[in-house]
């Protein structure tokens, strides 16, 4: 019988909202809620994407990352 081969593992990232975004435009307000934040020192964690980085490196100076 052959093997199966192993799922392959997904990175996370961890992302966590340090700085209000009041002040800022709509369109960054609109990606943190999209990131699934809603609150203020809130940390959620995605798969690491293209497109995630794209929306981190939008908000970059809101949000703290860790790999």
């Amino acid at each position: 019988m052959a093997k199966k081969a192993a799922a392959p593992v997904v990175k996370m990232v961890r992302i966590t909202q340090v700085k209000s975004a009041i002040g800022y435009s709509v369109v960054h307000k609109a990606t943190i809620r999209a990131l699934g934040i809603k609150r203020l020192h809130q940390t959620v964690e995605h798969p690491d994407t293209p497109t995630l980085r794209g929306m981190l490196y939008k908000v970059n100076n809101l949000v703290v990352i860790e790999e």
